[in-house]
C-alpha cells in the first residue's frame, strides 16, 4: 500500500534533473586549509631544528613537535588529495598539463615531511601548495593573493 502511494506521488511530482561540476557545492573547495597545515609542518620542523638538546624538557618537547608535524603533514596530504580528486577535472588538464605531476609531487613531499626533519622539504611543500593555490584560483578566474599566517 505504502509503496503504491509513494510510486503514485513520484509519478505526480517527478524530481527535476540536476547536475554538478564537482562533488560538492561551489565554494566548498579552497586550498587555504592546505596552506595552513603546510605552514604548521614548516613551523614545527624549524622548531625541532632549533631545540636546545640540553635539559629534561627536550624529549617531551621534541616528541610533541614531531607528533604535530606528522599530523599536519597528513592533513596537508588529505586536503591536497581532496582538491586533486574532487575539484580538478579533466578539462583543467588542458589549462595545466602538469596538474597530476604537481599534486603527486606535493603528496610525496607530505610523506617526506612526516618521516624526516627537513627544512628543505618543508619549504618545498610550501612552494608546491602555493603553486596549487595559484592553479586553483586561476580555474575560477580570480587572483587571490597567497598570504602566509606567519611571514617567511
Amino acid at each position: 500500500m505504502l509503496k503504491t502511494l509513494i510510486a503514485h506521488l513520484k509519478g505526480a511530482f517527478p524530481a527535476p534533473t540536476v547536475s554538478a561540476h564537482c562533488d560538492g557545492p561551489c565554494g566548498v573547495y579552497d586550498p587555504a586549509s592546505a596552506r595552513v597545515t603546510a605552514e604548521a609542518v614548516l613551523s614545527m620542523t624549524q622548531k625541532i631544528l632549533a631545540l636546545d638538546t640540553s635539559g629534561v624538557a627536550y624529549q617531551n618537547t621534541l616528541s610533541r613537535y614531531i607528533a604535530i608535524k606528522e599530523e599536519q603533514a597528513q592533513k596537508t596530504k588529505e586536503e591536497l588529495l581532496i582538491l586533486w580528486t574532487d575539484y580538478f577535472k579533466p578539462t583543467h588538464l588542458e589549462q595545466f598539463p602538469d596538474l597530476h605531476d604537481t599534486f603527486w609531487k606535493a603528496a610525496k613531499l607530505c610523506s617526506a615531511c612526516k618521516v624526516e626533519v627537513s627544512e628543505q622539504h618543508a619549504k618545498e611543500l610550501m612552494d608546491a601548495v602555493e603553486k596549487i593555490h595559484k592553479m586553483f584560483w586561476q580555474t575560477k578566474g580570480r587572483d587571490v593573493k597567497w598570504e602566509l599566517a606567519k611571514p617567511a
